[in-house]
């Protein structure tokens, strides 16, 4: 299977920084997108951003100008780095990769999420 490890969480003050990283790995698969969700806590898990091998990226209403995602297609890795946060912003955030085997079956994997927390 692919696996993914996602990692840079914390706790920040409102207004600063973070930067979270998701590396994926495993054999035989092809990435075709890859992603941030994440899932306040008695809320829905939600789409933050995603970005496809190729540079085209979505962002959610609620977090566009302050994040950005981006991706080192030679590494497998997925960066999410968020700016200006809000206590609204946190969550537990799970990394996700979609994409093929080299048999061209479809696979959907999720990291294990990693807490960020945004409180003064």
């Amino acid at each position: 299977q692919v696996q993914l490890v996602d990692s840079g969480g914390g706790l920040v003050q409102p207004g600063g920084s973070l930067r979270l990283s998701c590396a994926a790995s495993g054999s035989s698969f092809r990435i075709n997108v890859m992603g941030w969700h994440r899932q306040a806590s008695g809320k829905q898990r939600e789409l933050v951003a995603t970005i496809t091998t190729v540079g085209s990226t979505v962002y959610a209403d609620s977090v566009k100008g302050r994040f950005t995602i981006s991706r080192d297609n030679t590494k497998n890795t997925v960066y999410l780095q968020m700016n200006s946060l809000k206590p609204e912003d946190s969550a537990v955030y799970y990394c996700n990769v979609r994409g093929y085997r080299t048999n061209l079956r479809a696979f959907d994997s999720w990291g294990q999420g990693t807490q960020v927390t945004v409180s003064s």
